[in-house]
This record gives C-alpha cells, structure tokens and sequence, in this order.
C-alpha cells in the first residue's frame, strides 16, 4: 500500500485566547481578515526592492521641499509666532539650564508643551530670530514624518506602492500647510515625529510583545509626543486599531473571545493610557483662561458643531479650497447641516463595522479619525475657533489609508488595474501639487495670511484685527486703523481689537483716546497684562505717576515674566526717588530680558544716584555693547568715567571720547551732553575747554529755564577755573 505523504507544515495566524499573539517578522502572517493582496511587486525583497525603497523616500522628501521649502524666505506671522518665539524672552535667549527649567514650569499661551518649547529655544540658539532657520526645521520634521509613516505602513502591512501614496498625499496636502508653514504649530511637527516613532517602535514590539526593553522603546517616543503636544493622547487607541488591523494580534471570533483579546491589549497598554490621561489632567488646568464656559457655548451648540466640523474635514479633505488661518465661530447651524453630518457619521460607522471582518481597514482608518480629532473636535472648547486645518494633520491619515486600500482592492480584479491605480495616483498628487503651493504663499507674512483669510471667510473680527496689527507693524497706521475699526463693529467686546487700536491710537498721538481703548480692553478683560501695561505708560506721561503704579503692579501680579511692565515700574520709582524698588525692578526686567539695553541704563541710572558707581558702570558698558549708537548711554558712561567718586573708576581720555562722540550726534547744543563734556575735559585735565564748554551749557540752560542745571554748571565752573576737576561726593 502506498505510504500516505506527510503534509507539509503551514504557517497560522493565532486567534487571541487571553495573550497577544507574538506577530511573525514576514508580512506573509497578516491576518485574512486583514490582509489585500496586490502581488509580489508589491513585497519588495532584495537590493533592487531596497532601492526602489530608497528612491521612493527620496521622491516623498522632493514633495514636502517642491511645496514647503520656499518658506525658508518667509517671515514670522503676527499670529502667536511672538508668544511663543520672537518676543518670549525665555526663548530668544537660546538653550540654557535656566530656559529648560522654565520650559517645564510655565505654559505659553495657556499651552503646555515644554519639548515644543526648548525646540524654539534650540531654533534662536542656531538661527538667531531668523525666521527661515525656524521655518526650515519645520520642513525637517514634517519630511522625516512623511519618510517614516511611509516606512512604517510598508512594514505593517506589506504593500509598497499603497503605503507610499498615503504618505505622499500626508505629505503635500494643503491641510498640511498650516503646521508646517507656521512656526508657531511646530507642535504639531514635532509631535507628528513622535508618533511615527511610536508606531515604528510599537510594530517592533508587537513581534516579542513580551520584551520589556522593546515595550520601553515604545512608551519613550510615546512620552515625548505628549511634551511636544497633547494631542497625541489619542495614540494608545491608534494602536489598539493596529492591533486588528494590520498587525493582525486578534480577530473578531466569538463575543467572548474577542472581548478577552481586547481587555489583553487593553491592560498591556495601561501605562499608555496612565500618560495620556496625566497630560489630559494637565492641558485642562493649563487652557483654563482659554477655556470656553457652557454659559458662552451650551452643550447642544457642541454637539452640533462637532457633527459639522467632522463632515467639514471630509470636504475640505476632497476639496480644498478657502482655507483660512482663523475660522469664526458660528452662533448658529443650519439643522439640516447638523442632521445631514450626523447621518453621514453614523452611516460610515455603521458600514465600517459591518466591513471590518473583511475588510480591517476600512474601520481601523475610519475609527483612526473620529478618535484622532476628539480632543480638539470641540467638546472640550479651547479658543474660539469653529475648526482649524492643523487639527487634520494626523487624524486624516486614517482617511488617506482606508481610501488607498479600498481603491486598490476594489480594483484587485481588473485587469488594467495598475494602469488605472497608477494613473489616477498621479492625477491626485499633480492636482495637489498645483493647490499647496498656492496655500502656502499666504503664509509669506502677517498681511498676505490675513488678507486670504478674509477673503475666504466673512464676519471675521480675528482676521481683521490681524490684518490691522500686521498693517500697523509696517507703519501703514491708516489703513490699520480701518481694519481694527471694522473688528470692532463685528465684535465690540473685543479686547485685543482694543488694545490694537490704543496703541495705534497712541502713535498717533491721539493718547486720550488710546486711554479709552485701553480702559475698554481691561474693561472686557480684567487680566489682560499688556494693556494694564499700556495704561500704566499713558498715565506716566501724563505725568500720574501714581496711577501708573498702581496699572504696572497690576499687570505683573498677572503676568510676573513680563519685562516691559517690570522696566516701566522701575521708571515710575525711580521718577519717585524709590531707587532701592526700583533697582529690584530693573534687575527682574533683565532677568527675564538680559539684553534690554533700556533696562541696563536706568539700572546704571539707579546705581549711580546710589553711590555704586562701579556697578553702574558694568550696566552702562553693557548698553554700549548692545546699543552702540545710543546716545544716552555714551553721555552716562562718559558722566561717570569722569566724576566717579572712586580713583580707580576714573578714565578721563575715555570720558572724552564718549562725550564728544555724544555731543557731536546730539548738534552741539544740548546744555546736557555739554554738561557732560565739561566735566570729561576737567578730568582730562583740558581746563580751558572745560571752562569755555561750561560756559557754552549754562547758557543754553538757562535759555531753555533749565535753572538747576544752570545752577548745577556755575558751581563746577568755578572748579574748572581753578583747575580743578568735579568728583561726585568730594566738591
């Protein structure tokens, strides 16, 4: 009898029965229920495959540079670029030990993301406040995502040319352009890095799903997204997704087989899930002036605009046009809109669920999106923003893979299907190609993005008070004033709008009226520290010193890091004779801002009037150093060079080069830089000339009615004469 043959040992995928399934380093063990099959051009083996790898990574970073390297020459935006760059002191000072501290206890703009931050700070360490260095990381960091999700869907599942479309269209989609076109969304960049790692490191894992080193490499890249922005909270569900499909760790079997598979990958994910609620807890209580109450925006208006802004992503995903920097928000929704978004939601759930056993990933890329957008779909509302187009830049991944899978298998019978696939894979890039240039230019600057933003919005008080601003940094004050004007009529209440206009109001010379906008913002806004500031400087000109005070202690108990309102107390003391609080307030301003030359004048200033004339000689060199061309801190340095109480801190050839130099820039008719010179050519020992400048400044002083300057010269002048040079505290 013939002897039966043995069957050859077949490779299965193993259905979870209460532990993981270790997964199978060969895509070959993608589970049935999720797996597609294109062909073997599609497993790309050998060095020619590795090439073709290669080449295709090189062509995706040719994408994000053909679109997004121009804004290497584009300028930082008046759209929180200086909050969190250009005008935080903390950042422009570049890495320190003291800025890494502060990264990590304090929020900007209500936003705590501390590796966010020290990456700005790394940015002014490297570029200055250039703002295409700042620009190109951004570039760096979006085409090292765009590389590495197109690596990790490729080792997920298998399929070459799939995984390179989603990432090429991730890649150079216009919605992309606001997180990468604004420094100031370098969290989401950053982030998004952080998440191609996670997942890279997570598909590592899942092949030894029991290595604790392998399951570190996860939790830490996991961790650094969360510094970078809170929004990756959502990933330990991204992986949960992956587990089904395309990892293939569990398929649906039985209720109670799949419900014990679930709560396995549940618990081995725990301490992803304790991170992201950590920095859950943290985000609430850091937006909390940022926050939108229930009394503004009930819960009914949440849920309305969250069915909306689902569906509005979908649009502008297929159709991107009009998109805007700020969207206003919208007090009203038409209830057809909000019953048609959400039976569009429902039925795309619906039909997932009901495709998944078959086909993984049309649930895993649909889920992938609703999950990615909760915490900024607007439940929790932060801002006053309707939706924003960085909000999409990794939710819609989920979209981009469930329509490149369900394309190709659609197809998967044809015969001309490559031909087909191929074909419109083009169509789809070149028309992107053609649309994100376009988008991105309105980036160049703070007018080209607000102009765009209102001609594609309308009613919109933000964009408008940006283009006001933007113009009013440029110096164009009347057409500033039109559109701080015209965001004032379509929101009243305003602050900042007023604020804008103070200030305008202010160059101007219309101070007055700057008052009654100021008063307005605080009014509106009791917190807001930069126009108590404002305040504080309009009551200081008019001479109520008092009141400024009073505004100035204001806006720092609101804000304490903020450098002008310290600089501008100390002024007020010092103009009190408080010169000890003032010295305190001075020291704190360059504390936060150590190169305010101002700061380190009025300090010397302050020093000086108290007898340490060494000390205010450092603050005064310093200001020379960073302001050359000041002629306050020439004539000041060349004062106390010359009348120093102390021998040894007296340079009378150096007094009078730095008097003369002052004198000659300010005319040579000014009784005060004279006063200064005469005292430098008495300490030269150049009497005659101190005697004949001397004489030159007490008339000019008492043209002017400057009496106790007058006063002041004729008694030196009588030093001068019997050649004899002043000495603070020894004549």
């Amino acid at each position: 009898m013939p002897r039966p043959k043995k069957s050859k040992r077949t490779r299965r995928t193993t259905v979870f029965s209460g532990q993981p399934a270790p997964v199978s380093p060969t895509v070959e063990t993608i589970s049935a229920a999720s797996s597609s099959t294109l062909g073997s051009a599609d497993r790309p083996t050998g060095l020619g495959d590795r090439r073709l790898v290669f080449g295709i990574c090189v062509f995706l970073a040719a994408l994000v540079w053909l679109v997004f390297g121009r804004t290497v020459h584009y300028a930082f935006v008046n759209y929180d670029d200086s909050l969190f760059v250009y005008e935080n002191p903390a950042v422009t000072g570049g890495l320190s030990r003291d800025g890494v501290k502060w990264a990590f206890t304090h929020t900007v703009a209500s936003n705590w993301h501390p590796l966010t931050t020290l990456s700005h700070m790394l940015d002014c360490q490297l570029y200055g406040l250039n703002a295409g260095g700042h620009h190109l990381t951004n570039v760096l960091l979006h085409t090292a995502s765009v590389i590495l999700l197109f690596l990790v869907l490729r080792q997920m599942t298998g399929k070459l040319w799939r995984s390179a479309l989603v990432a090429a269209v991730f890649a150079i989609h216009p919605l992309r352009v606001e997180s990468v076109a604004w420094v100031s969304e370098r969290k989401d960049v950053l982030s998004g890095l952080f998440f191609m790692l996670t997942l890279w490191a997570y598909v590592y894992y899942a092949r030894r799903p029991f290595s604790l080193g392998r399951y570190l490499c996860v939790v830490a890249p996991f961790a650094l997204g969360l510094l970078s922005k809170p929004m990756v909270v959502t990933l330990p569900f991204v992986l949960l997704l992956l587990d089904y499909w395309p990892l293939g760790r569990f398929q649906w079997t039985t209720v109670r087989a799949t419900l014990r598979a679930l709560r396995s990958l549940f618990c081995e994910k725990i301490p992803l899930f304790f991170l992201a609620a950590v920095l859950s807890v943290v985000t609430f209580i850091a937006q909390k002036g940022n926050r939108v109450g229930l009394e503004s925006m009930p819960v009914t208006r949440r849920l309305s605009n969250v069915m909306v802004s689902y569906g509005t992503y979908v649009r502008e995903m297929v159709w991107p046009q009009k998109l805007a920097a700020f969207y206003p928000p919208v007090s009203t929704v038409p209830i057809w809109q909000i019953i048609g978004a959400g039976a569009l939601l429902l039925t795309v759930t619906v039909l997932a669920i009901r495709a998944a056993r078959r086909n993984g990933y049309i649930l895993v890329g649909w889920l992938w999106y609703l999950g990615m957008l909760v915490p900024v779909i607007g439940l929790v509302q932060a801002g006053s923003q309707s939706h924003a187009d960085r909000y999409t830049y990794l939710p819609q991944i989920g979209l981009y893979l469930l329509l490149t899978w369900a394309a190709a298998d659609w197809c998967a019978r044809w015969r001309h299907r490559r031909v087909a696939l191929g074909g419109v894979a083009t169509l789809i890039l070149a028309a992107l190609i053609f649309c994100a240039p376009a988008q991105t230019a309105c980036w160049q600057n703070g007018e080209s993005l607000w102009t765009h933003t209102l001609a594609c919005t309308s009613d919109n008080a933000d964009a408008q008070n940006g283009l006001g601003n933007a113009l009013f940094l440029k110096g164009r004050d009347g057409e500033a004033m039109v559109h701080l004007q015209q965001a004032l009529q379509i929101n009243p209440r305003y602050a900042q709008a007023h604020y804008n206009l103070g200030n305008l109001l202010h160059r101007m010379g219309r101070d007055e009226e700057a008052m009654v906008h100021f008063q307005e913002a605080l009014q509106i806004n009791p917190r807001y520290a930069e126009a108590h500031d404002n305040l504080g400087s309009e009551l200081f000109l008019k001479g109520q010193v008092d009141g400024a005070i009073v505004q100035f202690q204001q806006a720092l108990q609101i804000d304490p890091r903020n450098a002008d309102a310290h600089y501008n107390l100390g002024c007020a003391l010092l103009l009190r004779g408080r010169l000890d609080e003032a010295i305190v307030q001075f020291q704190q301003a360059l504390q936060i801002n150590p190169d305010n030359a101002n700061s380190h004048i009025n300090l010397g200033n302050a020093l000086l009037q108290m007898g340490r004339d060494d000390e205010a000689i450092v603050h005064y060199q310093r200001a020379q150093q960073l302001n050359p061309n000041s002629l306050e801190v020439q004539n000041n340095l060349a004062w106390v060079l010359a009348t120093a109480s102390q021998a040894a801190l007296r340079d009378g050839r150096q007094a009078v080069a730095l008097a003369e130099r002052a004198n000659q820039s300010a005319g040579g008719e000014n009784p005060i830089f004279l006063h200064t010179l005469a005292a430098a050519y008495a300490e030269a020992g150049r009497f005659d000339d101190a005697v004949r400048t001397a004489q030159r400044a007490m008339v000019l002083a008492q043209t002017a009615g400057q009496s106790d300057l007058a006063g002041r010269l004729n008694d030196e002048l009588k030093l001068y004469a019997a050649k004899l040079p002043f000495h603070q505290g020894s004549n």
